[in-house]
């Protein structure tokens, strides 16, 4: 039975530290005013130690534990090599290389399981969605439940008059970004094929959520961290949000 949570960790404080240290050089000067890209860090492998993760040879996180998601961390634009390492060692444990263009954001998610660790940059959405909508883009990372169906259910409705939004997800699955119309909306993720009912729906159903007009998400799929009881939560990293007054 799946259990679903709604976790939001940040990395926040390493990232900012992390990105000063890149911008400012040794006498505290400003390198460039020119325009950065910008990186945040997802680590979901369920059995994998706590990770620090290297640009090249200059750090960008420490420590990070399976369910973080980092703030967006600032990069020279260009080539370059993201590593996973072992925290506190330089143990290499996952490594990509990727073009990271001016203006645009990035997301490198790490996951699976620790003996077969994959770990691949996504470009992300930094503008906001079309008027009257969200946009949402679903990852599954759950790396020990079979494919799932997944609901998103509004306020005051119920599950059983609900289409599911997507259908016979797999792992590794990438939806894109998907426009939804603004409201406030409720997660259910189910095996592939089961019927909803009224009976079997609270048990699985994420919390509420309002989600601003205009607002990009990613949400994504992982583990349990307990192995004996496979399940399933659910991270969400916001990637655009409004501006409000």
């Amino acid at each position: 039975m799946f259990n679903l949570i709604h976790l939001v960790r940040s990395a926040s404080r390493v990232a900012t530290a992390t990105a000063t240290l890149i911008i400012l050089t040794g006498c505290g000067a400003m390198v460039s005013s020119a325009p950065q890209s910008q990186v945040r860090v997802v680590t979901v492998s369920p059995d994998a130690p706590r990770l620090d993760i290297y640009q090249d040879s200059n750090p960008l996180a420490h420590n990070l534990g399976f369910g973080t998601v980092t703030s967006y961390i600032p990069l020279s634009p260009g080539s370059g090599t993201i590593a996973a390492n072992t925290a506190g060692t330089r143990q290499l444990l996952s490594v990509s290389k990727t073009n990271f263009v001016a203006s645009s954001q990035y997301t490198v998610l790490i996951g699976n399981a620790a003996a077969n660790m994959q770990q691949f940059t996504l470009t992300d959405q930094s503008q906001p969605a079309p008027s009257g909508n969200i946009a949402l883009r679903f990852i599954d990372q759950a790396t020990r439940v079979g494919a799932t169906d997944i609901y998103l259910v509004p306020a005051g409705q119920k599950l059983t008059a609900i289409t599911p939004l997507v259908t016979n997800f797999p792992f590794g699955g990438n939806t894109g970004y998907l426009n939804i119309p603004t409201g406030t909306y409720s997660f259910v993720m189910l095996p592939t094929g089961t019927a909803p009912s009224s009976a079997m729906a609270a048990p699985y159903t994420g919390p509420q959520v309002t989600y601003s007009a205009t607002s990009v998400h990613t949400v994504i799929l992982i583990d349990q961290l307990l192995p004996s009881t496979p399940g399933l939560q659910v991270i969400s990293a916001s990637d655009f949000d409004p501006v409000t007054n």
